[in-house]
C-alpha cells in the first residue's frame, strides 16, 4: 500500500508540471540540446553517430528505446523505419524521467522500509514523498539530462545489495555506469556496504556461538557440582572457564561493527579477520562487481578518460573545495535537521566529552578546509562566464564578494561534516561512514566543474541513513523543497532572459 501511495504522490505534481514544462519550452534547452538529438538518432537506427560534445555514456538512450518501444510496440515492429522516430519527440523523451522520477520513489521506500522495519507506514511513506521532492532530483525529472535515471539506478542497485541479490545488484550497476560512468564509484560503495553486512551478520553468529557455549559450559559445570561434593574446586575451574569464555567473547563483541563504542580502527580489523575466514563466501557474492570493475577499466584504456566526449573541459582536477560544498549544500537542504539548538548542543556534547581530541579534530579539519579552499578552488570558464546557471550568481555574490569570504565560510563547511558525521554515527559503523566519505570525495574531488547536481546520490545516501524520525522535521524539510522548487520552476518558466551576443531564449536552472 505504501509504494502505491508513494507513487501516486509522486505523480500528482509530475503529470500537469511535466504537461506545463512541455507547453511553454517545447524545444531541448540546455544539455537537451546534445542528449535529445543523440537519442533520435538511436530512434533513427544509427547507433554509430555520437556528438562529441556528450561526456556521458549511453545508456539513457538504450533505455528510452526501450520505454518508447513499450509504449508504441506496433510502430516499433511494424513500421521501424519511418514512424519510430517521430515517437521520439522531445515530450515524449523527457517523460522516461518522469516514469523514472515515480520508480526512483518506490525504490526510496523499499530502502527506508528495509533499513527502518519497524518505521510506521505511513512516515515511510512520508519520508520517500519528501525526498521526491528534493530540489535537484526534482526539477531535472522534468527534462531530458542523465540525473534521474542514474539516481535510480544507484538506488535501485543498493536496495538488491541490501535484499542480498548480488547478481542482480552487479548488474544494475553495469546499467548505472552506462548511464554516468562515475556511478563506478558507487557500485564500489555498494559492494563494501555488502561486504560490510555480511561480515557484521558473521560477527554476530559467533557471538551468539559463543554465549551458547559459555551457557553449556555453565550447565555442566553446575550439574557436575551438584553431583559430586567438591565444591572449591569446581568454583576455581568455573570461574576459569568463564573468564577464558568471556574473554573470547569479549574479542568479537568489543570489535563487531554494530558498537559504534569501538573504534575504526577496531572495527576495519574485525572486518578484514572476518573477510578472510569467509573469503570464499565473498568471492562468490561480490564476484560480478568486480568484472564490473574490469569492463570499467578496459573502457578507460580505450577511451583514454573518464568523460567521452569535451574532455578538455572536464578534465579531472584536485578540486578539494568540492567537498566543502557539498557538505553547506547538504546542511542547506536538511536544514531542519542541522539548524537547530537539539541538535548543535548534541554535537557540542560529543566533542566536550573528550575536549583534547575534539579540540584536535576540529583544529585539523579547519586547517584542512582553510587549504583546500585557498589551494584548491578552481573557478571553471563554464562557472564563470554562463548566468543561467544559480551557482554562477553564487559564485559571483557570495564567495567572490569579497577575498575574506572563502576563508569565513571554512568554519560553516566543517560545522556540516562534523553535522553529517554525528547523525551517521548514531546509526551507521564508523567504517561505513568512512567509506561513504570516500566515495563521495572520489566523485567530487575531480569534478573542476561546480555542479550542484553532482551532490544528489552522495546526499541521498546520507538522508537515507541518518534515521531520524521526526514527522515534524521531515515536515519541515517538505514546505522548504516544495518552496524551492516552485522558485525554480517559476523561474525557469517564466522569467526568460536573452543574451545580445547569442539568438534564443535563455532560462535559469540549477
Amino acid at each position: 500500500m505504501g509504494k502505491i501511495a508513494v507513487a501516486a504522490i509522486v505523480s500528482v505534481w509530475l503529470i500537469p508540471i511535466s504537461i506545463l514544462v512541455n507547453r511553454i519550452v517545447p524545444d531541448p534547452y540546455m544539455d537537451e540540446i546534445f542528449h535529445i538529438p543523440q537519442a533520435q538518432q538511436y530512434c533513427n537506427g544509427n547507433f554509430r553517430s555520437w556528438d562529441p560534445m556528450i561526456t556521458t555514456p549511453p545508456g539513457l538512450y538504450y533505455l528510452s528505446l526501450v520505454y518508447v518501444a513499450a509504449l508504441f510496440p506496433g510502430k516499433y515492429f511494424l513500421q521501424l523505419a519511418s514512424s519510430f522516430p517521430e515517437v521520439c519527440s522531445t515530450a515524449v523523451l523527457r517523460s522516461v524521467n518522469g516514469v523514472l522520477s515515480v520508480l526512483c520513489s518506490i525504490v526510496v521506500y523499499e530502502i527506508i522500509t528495509h533499513l527502518r522495519p519497524a518505521l510506521d507506514d505511513r512516515k515511510a511513506t512520508l519520508f520517500a514523498a519528501v525526498l521526491a521532492l528534493y530540489p535537484l532530483h526534482w526539477f531535472f525529472t522534468f527534462l531530458y539530462y542523465t540525473d534521474v535515471a542514474s539516481l535510480t539506478a544507484v538506488l535501485a542497485m543498493y536496495l538488491a545489495c541490501l535484499k542480498k541479490k548480488y547478481l542482480f545488484s552487479a548488474l544494475l550497476g553495469a546499467m548505472a555506469v552506462v548511464i554516468r560512468q562515475t556511478n563506478i564509484i558507487w557500485m564500489l560503495f555498494v559492494a563494501c556496504s555488502g561486504v560490510i553486512d555480511i561480515t557484521m551478520a558473521h560477527q554476530r553468529e559467533n557471538v551468539k556461538v559463543d554465549n551458547l557455549k559459555v551457557s553449556n559450559k555453565d550447565t555442566s559445570l553446575s550439574t557436575f557440582n551438584t553431583s559430586v561434593n567438591v565444591s572449591s574446586n569446581l568454583r576455581k575451574r568455573k570461574s576459569r572457564g568463564n573468564a577464558e569464555a568471556n574473554k573470547h567473547s569479549f574479542y568479537w563483541t568489543n570489535t563487531s561493527l554494530t558498537s559504534r563504542t569501538s573504534g575504526l580502527l577496531h572495527e576495519i580489523q574485525a572486518i578484514v579477520l572476518t573477510s578472510w575466514h569467509i573469503k570464499w563466501e565473498l568471492l562468490v557474492s561480490f564476484s560480478p562487481f568486480f568484472f564490473v570493475l574490469l569492463a570499467f577499466v578496459a573502457f578507460l584504456f580505450w577511451n583514454g578518460s573518464v568523460v567521452l566526449g569535451a574532455k578538455e573541459a572536464h578534465a579531472v582536477s584536485p578540486h578539494f573545495a568540492q567537498i566543502m560544498y557539498f557538505s553547506l549544500v547538504s546542511a542547506l537542504f536538511a536544514a531542519p535537521l542541522y539548524f537547530t539548538g537539539g541538535h548543535a548542543l548534541d554535537l557540542f556534547q560529543s566533542f566536550w566529552k573528550n575536549r583534547l581530541l575534539g579540540f584536535s579534530l576540529g583544529l585539523l579539519a579547519l586547517i584542512v578546509g582553510l587549504l583546500s579552499v585557498h589551494f584548491f578552488s578552481i573557478a571553471h570558464p563554464y562557472l564563470l562566464a554562463d548566468n543561467r546557471h544559480y551557482t554562477f550568481y553564487l559564485w559571483r555574490k557570495i564567495i567572490k564578494f569579497h577575498w575574506s569570504m572563502k576563508y569565513l565560510l571554512v568554519p560553516f563547511y566543517v560545522y556540516s561534516w562534523f553535522s553529517i558525521f554525528h547523525l551517521l554515527d548514531k546509526t551507521q559503523r564508523r567504517v561505513w561512514v568512512l567509506v561513504h566519505f570516500l566515495a563521495t570525495s572520489a566523485v567530487l574531488v575531480p569534478a573542476p566543474l561546480i555542479e550542484f547536481r553532482y551532490y544528489t546520490i552522495p546526499f541521498y545516501f546520507f538522508m537515507l541513513h541518518i534515521g531520524i524520525n521526526n514527522s515534524r522535521s521531515w515536515l519541515l524539510m517538505g514546505v522548504l523543497y516544495t518552496v524551492l522548487n516552485v522558485f525554480t520552476m517559476r523561474m525557469f518558466l517564466f522569467r526568460p532572459f536573452h543574451w545580445n551576443h547569442e539568438p534564443g531564449v535563455q532560462r535559469f536552472i540549477w
